[in-house]
């Protein structure tokens, strides 16, 4: 079947892609290589963010349906090319060379930003939000494009997809636990949120009470604190992601192959319900002011009454969705130039 590339609306399989996994594709050169760890970086650093999704970056940046289609690959044909030494056919198979670009970007942007987006979030709340916010809004407009055409049937998809997430936005965060069995079910949730535009793995972590448990194994790995026990639980949660992740991949790549407008109605209408999550103009209820950042509650207030420099926020939110839109237009020349290559 051929797909819309989810960026640049392009035939997809213009770029040697296939959900079947027949189809040989053309090894990426070093410049689509390097643009793929780019990918990657952007992705990781926006799955520290409660309240953003790597879904979401990747549907911006154009390699949606390549990943879900690569992830989805992990299956028994995989296992069988494995097990008789084919590592060629096994390579084209699961697209190797992408999903190993892929996931360093993705391991050196939340080890590199983890510690800032937990600083950001702390003490410059207002201004990290204002930049997710016209990330999101301008990834909107960017990502329209994935459905062909709008029909009452679709626009009412949309509209259940941003009541799914208003409402998930709205569930007050547990305490949780970081037990092995906990912080394995909650990867293995996480990890399905963190593929779908607009809701946020990280989000989702938060609501089960581990994000502070999680995001502080990370820093203390990257500054060389490391010991069996968090390893252990490093390992565990990684499991539960790789668990999450070939489970659901498959749904989400057989209703992107036969259903595609509904679902990317539906993945629309969940990055434009998240926007109420990111609205910079909120602060701390004067109740969780002392707590820690998991337990925090946040009020939506009123331009007359923020304290902040209105400007500002305005400025931070304009020049992301100019990001946003830069990196669309290179992502779809870099594609091209691919392409003609």
């Amino acid at each position: 079947m051929t797909l819309v590339n989810a960026s640049t609306g392009s035939d997809s399989s213009s770029e040697g892609i296939s959900f079947d996994g027949e189809q040989a594709r053309r090894p990426d050169g070093i410049g689509m290589m390097l643009l793929n760890v780019f990918r990657g970086f952007c992705m990781g650093a926006a799955d520290t963010v409660p309240g953003v999704s790597g879904g979401t970056v990747a549907l911006i940046l154009g390699h949606y349906d390549r990943l879900i289609a690569a992830i989805s690959h992990v299956d028994t044909t995989s296992l069988g090319l494995l097990r008789s030494g084919q590592w060629a056919g096994l390579a084209r198979r699961m697209d190797l060379r992408f999903l190993i670009a892929l996931g360093i970007g993705i391991v050196v942007g939340i080890g590199a930003l983890a510690g800032l987006m937990h600083w950001l979030l702390q003490h410059r709340v207002n201004e990290t939000m204002a930049v997710f916010f016209g990330l999101v809004l301008a990834s909107v407009w960017v990502v329209r494009r994935n459905v062909t055409q709008w029909t009452l049937p679709r626009c009412v998809l949309l509209v259940v997809g941003v009541l799914v997430a208003l409402g998930i936005s709205q569930i007050p965060a547990t305490t949780g636990d970081a037990s092995h069995v906990f912080l394995f079910f909650s990867a293995s949730i996480a990890i399905c949120a963190m593929i779908l535009p607009g809701i946020s793995g990280a989000f989702i972590l938060l609501l089960l009470g581990v994000y502070e448990p999680v995001i502080g194994m990370i820093k203390g790995v990257v500054k060389g604190q490391i010991d069996l026990d968090i390893l252990g639980r490093l390992a565990v949660f990684a499991a539960g992601c790789l668990f999450g992740l070939l489970a659901f991949s498959r749904l989400l790549n057989y209703l992107l192959e036969h259903f595609r407008d509904a679902t990317m109605a539906v993945l629309i209408g969940l990055m434009i319900g998240s926007v109420g999550r990111l609205w910079p103009l909120q602060r701390v209820t004067p109740e969780t002011a002392e707590l820690e950042l998991k337990h925090q509650e946040f009020d939506w207030v009123s331009p007359l009454q923020y304290e902040g420099s209105l400007v500002v926020l305005l400025a931070l939110a304009i020049t992301a969705a100019i990001v946003v839109m830069a990196a669309d237009h290179f992502t779809r020349r870099m594609q091209s130039s691919s392409i003609a290559t």
